[in-house]
């Protein structure tokens, strides 16, 4: 039994996962963390603090705010476990210190835990392959009107993702508003839309000389961020200290 402590377990997506656990045989939810420790009632005990946990836990999920990433990974450290983080928004600072901590302890992050979202990625690599810089690329997501960050992590990610297959040669372009020129080659738009309660959706377009390709994912609810985050914890629970990602595991799994 692969036992988890939730930091942001009343959150959106810490009730989400909280929901899907009782549908997993291996697992069990110990503990959570929240800054509003009664806000929910949940079937563990909720804990205002890491330092108040007691309970002995094999993974963290961590999908609460970037400004708690240094209390999560000095817990991890401290208690020697392995980490799930999909806390998104994270700066420059953030990165190097989960980088840091994957020195000592097994971490798994991924801007997006959807599996189908990490195929997409596969994808748009494999077409930035073949069609390289014949085609014009550009990214489209959409986010609810809660969202803070734009563009997405996902979005990044992808781009970055596809930026690696051309050897790093595109530069990101979000906003065309004050660019009076024309479209250069090497570049990929990245645009963002908030609004109503849209969970998550990511298009990217391959536009040629008269014919498009578009790949495209849409989560139709948060559920699919929760199975994907569960299933992390499962996958990073045996593993070695190190960085893994969604692209380590897809290879295991599929």
């Amino acid at each position: 039994m692969i036992k988890i402590l939730m930091s942001g377990c009343n959150g959106k997506m810490g009730q989400v996962i909280t929901k899907l656990s009782a549908n997993f045989d291996n697992i069990q939810i110990a503990a959570g963390i929240s800054r509003q420790p009664d806000k929910f009632s949940n079937p563990y005990p909720v804990y205002k603090s890491f330092e108040e946990v007691q309970e002995k836990v094999d993974v963290v999920i961590d999908f609460s705010n970037a400004d708690l990433i240094p209390q999560v990974l000095d817990y991890c450290i401290k208690n020697e476990t392995a980490l799930v983080e999909a806390t998104t928004g994270l700066s420059p600072e953030n990165n190097q210190a989960i980088r840091e901590a994957a020195e000592q302890i097994p971490v798994f992050m991924s801007a997006n835990m959807s599996l189908g979202v990490n195929v997409l990625i596969e994808l748009a690599r494999t077409a930035a392959a073949k069609l390289g810089l014949s085609f014009d690329i550009e990214i489209l997501e959409k986010h609810h009107n809660e969202k803070k960050d734009a563009p997405s992590g996902t979005a990044l990610m992808i781009a970055d993702e596809i930026n690696e297959q051309l050897d790093n040669t595109m530069d990101f372009i979000y906003d065309r508003s004050q660019k009076k020129e024309k479209r250069k080659r090497n570049e990929i738009g990245i645009s963002a839309i908030r609004g109503g309660t849209i969970p998550g959706e990511h298009s990217v377009f391959f536009a040629g000389k008269d014919e498009i390709l578009e790949i495209k994912h849409t989560a139709i609810s948060r559920d699919v961020f929760g199975t994907g985050a569960i299933r992390a914890a499962m996958y990073i629970a045996s593993k070695k200290k190190g960085l893994y990602d969604m692209k380590s595991m897809l290879k295991e799994i599929i």
